[in-house]
C-alpha cells in the first residue's frame, strides 16, 4: 500500500517537474498539459500493444509531447494568442487526437502485454513486486531529474530561467525569446507525457480521458514542495517538486481512505485541490509582502543609522 502511494506519487511528479517548467521558470500558463499526458499514455501504450517496445513506447510518448508543446508556443508566437489561451486550443484538439492514437476507443487496456512493471520484478527477484515497482521507478525518476538539473546549468538553460525572469534580459543578450519559449514549452509537455506513459503502464490502461484537472493538481504539488524549504539551486527546487508531487498524492490517498470520517468523499477531491491551491497562493503572497515589509525597514533603519552618524 505504501509502496504503491510513493509510486503513484513518483510518476506525478515527473508531470509536476514539466509544469515546473511551464508555470515557474518560465512564467508561461500552459494549460496543454491536460491533454498532452493522456497523448503521452495514448502514444506509449499503442506502441506496446503494437510489439513496438516499451523503450520505444516512452521515448515517443516524450517526442510527442514535444510536439503537443511546440505547437502551443507556435500558436502563441506566431497567431500573438495569450499563452493561456493558446494551451486552452491545443488541449481541446488533443482530445480528438487521442481518440484516433487510441483507434477510436475511450480506453486501451495492457493488461495481457509486457510493461515496464512487469519487467521490475524480473529485474530485482530480491523484492517484492510492490518494491520492486518502486525502486524501478525511483531509479527513472531519479535520471529524469539528474537531466534535467544539468540541462539548466548549461547557457540553454539558464537562458531559459532568464526568460521567466525577465525577458528584457533575453533581448538585451540578442537572444530570441520566441525560439526559447519554443524550447521551454516543448520540454515541459514531454516530460508531462513521458509521465503520462509510465502511467498508463503502471495502472495498466490508457484513458482519453487521462488528464482531467492534471494542471491544478501539477500547480498544488509544487506549492507543497514549496513549503518544505527555501531555495534558487536547480537540484532543490526539482527535489522539492518530486516531494511535493509524492505529499500531494499522499494526502489524496488519506483523503479517499479515511475522508469518510468528516463527510468527504471522492468528488470533493477537485473542489480540495483549488482550495489548497488558493490558500497556497495566499500564503505566498503573505510572505512576499512580508519580506519586502522587513527589507524596507532595514533600509530605513539604515538609512536613518547613517543619518545619525553624521550628525554626531
Amino acid at each position: 500500500m505504501i509502496e504503491g502511494i510513493f509510486v503513484e506519487g513518483l510518476i506525478f511528479s515527473i508531470m509536476v517537474l514539466g509544469i515546473l517548467i511551464s508555470y515557474r521558470i518560465l512564467d508561461f500558463a500552459d494549460l496543454t498539459c491536460d491533454g498532452s499526458v493522456a497523448t503521452g499514455a495514448a502514444v506509449a501504450t499503442m506502441c506496446i500493444v503494437n510489439g513496438l517496445g516499451i523503450t520505444m513506447g516512452l521515448v515517443l510518448s516524450f517526442l510527442v509531447g514535444v510536439l503537443c508543446g511546440l505547437v502551443t508556443a507556435t500558436i502563441h508566437n506566431k497567431l500573438h494568442i495569450p499563452g493561456l489561451l493558446a494551451g486552452i486550443l491545443t488541449m481541446t484538439m488533443l482530445y480528438s487526437i487521442n481518440l484516433r492514437i487510441l483507434g477510436n476507443k475511450a480506453n486501451v487496456s495492457l493488461v495481457r502485454v509486457d510493461t515496464l512493471y512487469r519487467l521490475f520484478p524480473d529485474a530485482f527477484p530480491f523484492l517484492s513486486k510492490a518494491m520492486a515497482a518502486l525502486v524501478g521507478t525511483l531509479i527513472f525518476v531519479l535520471a529524469v531529474k539528474v537531466i534535467m538539473d544539468l540541462f539548466f546549468r548549461t547557457d540553454l538553460g539558464q537562458a531559459l530561467g532568464a526568460l521567466g525572469g525577465n525577458e528584457q534580459v533575453i533581448l538585451s543578450q540578442g537572444m530570441n525569446p520566441a525560439l526559447l519559449k519554443l524550447i521551454g514549452v516543448g520540454l515541459s509537455n514531454g516530460l508531462i507525457a513521458l509521465s503520462g506513459g509510465l502511467l498508463a503502464q503502471y495502472q495498466g490502461f490508457a484513458d482519453a480521458n487521462l488528464g482531467q484537472g492534471m494542471v491544478v493538481q501539477g500547480l498544488a504539488a509544487i506549492m507543497i514542495g514549496e513549503f518544505l524549504f527555501s531555495s534558487n539551486r536547480i537540484s532543490l527546487i526539482t527535489l522539492r517538486a518530486i516531494l511535493g508531487g509524492i505529499i500531494y498524492k499522499a494526502l489524496m490517498f488519506l483523503g479517499r481512505k479515511y475522508g469518510y470520517l468528516i463527510g468527504i468523499t471522492p468528488n470533493d477531491f477537485k473542489l480540495l485541490t483549488g482550495i489548497l491551491v488558493i490558500i497556497s497562493l495566499t500564503i505566498a503572497q503573505m510572505r512576499i509582502m512580508a519580506s519586502d515589509k522587513g527589507a524596507r525597514k532595514k533600509a530605513l533603519e539604515k538609512t536613518l543609522g547613517h543619518k545619525e552618524a553624521e550628525n554626531a
